[in-house]
């Protein structure tokens, strides 16, 4: 079979189902295609092209779209909605990793201080990625997140407590964002908090030993050269007695 070399493109019906039609470009391309009549409408159903999809599958998918038909589905339609579903899908798989990128774009700006901002993607790099960056967001279950918490947890509580609030943050980030469902795997109320020990009955806390009267003049003066909000909040605790809350919520 060969185009006319007229404009347009030609249709050549090949036998063995009605309506089924070898369809030629002017370029020279070959494409199966289904003529039929759904509720009322006429529709033009593209089977696959050739080569690639030989004579006896472009019936088969013939017959197939004709069964859908009489059991009232549209193909086409049918098609359309499948096509939008893996659009979507795709659109939400968003993997573990991506979403710290896109929430830490996002957020990082809000945290003033450098060190804070290194603290929270060093301590997602290190922990969560290896198990949780490249699973799509929308999979990660409690389980998932316990496998990143439970190996550090006795033994780095302090550093576990945080990490499993900024995992919290990515996931509460990529639900609000549309790229999953449903409860957070890194909630600690009601959740976590049913399978893993308080944080304040596993950390380990040693009294720090008190500052020798001998020692203070020295001690002050080192802590004079060192510069930042903490060092100036200790320094006025020592100078005026007042209780570290005091100086915590001061203004």
């Amino acid at each position: 079979m060969q185009h006319t070399g007229r404009g347009g493109n030609a249709l050549f019906a090949v036998g063995g189902v009605s309506g089924l039609n070898l369809q030629i470009t002017a370029n020279g391309g070959r494409t199966w295609l289904l003529r039929v009549t759904v509720g009322g409408r006429r529709r033009e159903i593209g089977l696959g092209g050739f080569p690639d999809v030989p004579l006896s599958q472009a019936r088969e998918r013939a017959r197939e779209a004709k069964d859908k038909i009489r059991q009232g589905i549209d193909p086409v339609e049918e098609r359309k909605a499948a096509q939008a579903a893996l659009a979507a899908a795709q659109r939400r798989g968003l993997t573990f990793a991506d979403a710290t990128d896109k929430y830490l774009a996002t957020k990082l700006d809000a945290f003033k201080n450098a060190k804070h901002r290194q603290q929270w993607q060093n301590t997602l790099q290190t922990y969560a990625m290896p198990e949780l960056g490249k699973m799509l967001v929308d999979e990660i279950t409690v389980q998932d997140v316990l496998r990143v918490l439970e190996p550090i947890w006795q033994s780095k509580t302090e550093t576990a407590s945080r990490l499993r609030g900024r995992i919290e943050s990515v996931l509460s980030w990529a639900t609000v964002a549309g790229h999953r469902t449903g409860d957070n795997p890194a909630r600690w109320a009601g959740n976590l908090k049913e399978l893993l020990p308080a944080a304040a009955k596993v950390a380990k806390q040693d009294n720090q030993p008190a500052v020798q009267i001998d020692d203070a003049p020295r001690w002050l003066a080192a802590l004079r050269k060192r510069d930042g909000t903490g060092a100036r909040a200790l320094e006025f605790a020592a100078l005026t007695a007042s209780r570290s809350k005091e100086v915590r919520g001061a203004v």
